[in-house]
């Protein structure tokens, strides 16, 4: 082999999609899309390096690798990176010199971050060149589909006294509500934190949790939420004039995260994607509760499918059992965010 390595160029992605084939895994097509022109760093265009590993085959250089590192909008104390190398030119010391190269790039970077993150999936040889790169994991995710009915549905009363079960009940506490929503705008980006103190999103603004979580670019089409009951201030026979506070919300998105493994895995219903929170200051008791029942709302008649991170302590309450007992699967292997 004769490998040189040079900045990556417009047309690249066609020439290496070509050599590397489907990709081994639904991270690795994510990622993919991270390889670009390497930018200086713009509003719109995060600061981000490229290099392409070209072998020479038959006299012409052909696109064999590459690797990126790039400025994030959230978690900033972190760069993110991504290396490819075609299957059969892996374990020759690419992956190793693509890695070494976007380290120097990263030194220069404006922010003045150098840390690395990325990820992997677990048992795989991407995960193997990570830890051997001395990227330890930080965080693990799961992601789960949930099965029709394998949670029983809450009962809620009225604020009249009345009780009932299902989707009609309690039409004070659950609610439709707007994507574009400030309150659940609010709730969303302090969940989001809250859940992140293993690799700090920082201050998050309301513009911020739009574009990432609510906007219609990210496929969010819809969202429900789990209301505390309303209390009256004149007492007991007086109706509230004020809606109860968020207690838990679900956002739901155009398509599954990923729909090859959701076919797979819940037969010819594909699962519909949804991100599932709850108001940050519950305690414990309250916020998986609250978790519970809103998924059960959610899974009644169809699948949903969630991203379960290790540190999502609510979810986990409401969903282990249910990967304990059969009600729900995983949908892909583990992924690992691994990090310096």
């Amino acid at each position: 082999m004769a490998i040189s390595y040079r900045a990556w160029r417009d047309g690249d992605d066609l020439e290496l999609l070509a050599i590397w084939g489907d990709p081994d895994n639904y991270q690795a097509r994510y990622f993919r899309s991270a390889l670009a022109v390497s930018s200086a760093g713009t509003p719109g265009a995060p600061w981000r390096r490229c290099i392409v590993a070209e072998d020479v085959v038959d006299g012409i250089a052909v696109a064999v690798g590459a690797g990126v590192v790039y400025e994030a909008s959230l978690h900033t104390e972190r760069l993110w990176a991504y290396i490819e190398v075609a299957r059969d030119h892996r374990r020759s010391g690419i992956g190793s010199t693509l890695l070494r190269m976007l380290r120097a790039e990263a030194s220069d970077s404006p922010s003045g971050v150098t840390r690395l993150r990325a990820k992997v999936i677990g048992e795989t040889p991407g995960a193997a060149f990570a830890a051997f790169a001395g990227l330890a994991p930080i965080q693990r995710s799961r992601l789960v589909v949930v099965q029709p009915a394998a949670l029983s549905l809450p009962v809620f009363g009225s604020s009249d006294g009345a009780t009932g079960q299902g989707e009609d009940a309690g039409s004070d506490i659950v609610m439709d509500l707007a994507t574009g929503s400030v309150e659940l705008t609010d709730v969303v980006g302090r969940y989001y934190s809250s859940i992140h103190s293993w690799d700090s999103p920082g201050v998050i603004s309301m513009g911020q949790v739009q574009r990432q979580f609510l906007d219609d670019l990210t496929g969010a089409h819809g969202a429900l939420v789990l209301r505390a009951r309303p209390a009256s201030a004149f007492g007991a026979g007086v109706a509230p004039s004020r809606k109860g506070r968020i207690r838990a919300f679900a956002i739901s998105y155009a398509e599954a995260a990923d729909p090859q493994a959701a076919e797979e895995d819940s037969g010819p219903e594909r699962p519909t994607d949804v991100f599932v929170g709850h108001e940050p200051d519950l305690d414990p008791t309250d916020a998986a509760e609250a978790v519970r029942d809103m998924l059960s709302l959610l899974a009644y008649q169809h699948p949903v499918m969630v991203e379960m991170d290790d540190s999502m302590t609510a979810l986990r309450a409401a969903i282990e059992p249910l990967l304990a007992g059969g009600k729900a699967t995983l949908a892909a292997p583990d992924t690992l965010i691994v990090a310096e």
